[in-house]
């Protein structure tokens, strides 16, 4: 199956793979500003049963040697809150996750010789934990509820996958199994990407020509649909009544 893709845009999501690294840290790990260009920012609502029930605020920000995704979680019922930033170096690897909850907890990712380590933190008792990873620190964080982590699997995807030929005017992608880190579950898991072709849908009124992907693993499939810019639009979870759309 083939996808047309932009080449111009494609240089710049290549470029964007090797760097994610730095803002603010959201316990205290750096108060230094970093300014860049911002390759994606936005806001998902998130619809149980046709129903508001969280909030994602997402920015994801390029430097000239690094770059940074950091994301806000807002649920609607009780009001609480969750933060994300994923760190990643120049090469594309893992520098350092940080997920922490209002007055809860946190968890930092981080590599540890030539491995990873989650470092778990519960505010209620200070309870401390640590769990290993022997997986490189290559490996993607996907974390529970943060979907713009999702858009970054699918940019690797196609950055990886999308090989062309000069003169080529798309590109085949054949399915592709990634294993990624769950910090809040603490626990590792594959993801297998795979490439559905060209839809058109209707979303908030205007009709959109969109590429649609499938992502599954062990008992579960979303759908998601990504825009002629990379950005996801759309993601179904059939198996929970949930759909997520960028506003």
């Amino acid at each position: 199956m083939m996808i047309s893709v932009n080449k111009y845009r494609l240089v710049a999501l290549l470029l964007l793979l090797a760097p994610l690294t730095s803002l603010p840290a959201f316990a205290g790990n750096s108060k230094k500003t970093v300014t860049g260009n911002v390759i994606d920012s936005g806001t998902f609502g998130v619809y149980l049963k046709g129903k508001r029930v969280a909030t994602e605020k997402f920015d994801i920000l390029q430097t000239p040697d690094m770059s940074v995704a950091k994301a806000e979680l807002r649920l609607e019922d009780n009001k609480g809150v969750q933060k994300a930033e994923m760190q990643m170096a120049p090469n594309g690897n893992l520098i350092r996750y940080q997920w922490e909850e209002n007055g809860k907890g946190e968890a930092v990712v981080e590599p540890k010789d030539d491995f990873l380590v989650e470092h778990v933190t519960l505010t209620e008792n200070d309870k401390k934990a640590e769990q290993p990873f022997v997986l490189p620190a290559s490996t993607m964080v996907v974390d529970d509820g943060f979907f713009s982590h999702r858009e970054l699997l699918i940019w690797r995807y196609l950055a990886s996958q999308c090989q062309m030929k000069p003169g080529d005017k798309g590109c085949s992608l054949p399915s592709q199994q990634y294993g990624v880190i769950v910090p809040r579950q603490q626990t590792s898991m594959q993801i297998t990407v795979e490439y559905k072709g060209a839809q058109k849908l209707n979303i908030h009124g205007a009709d959109m020509d969109l590429q649609r992907f499938q992502l599954s693993g062990d008992g579960w499939d979303w759908t998601v649909w990504i825009d002629g810019g990379y950005k996801i639009q759309k993601i179904a979870i059939p198996d929970e009544s949930t759909e997520v759309y960028r506003e």
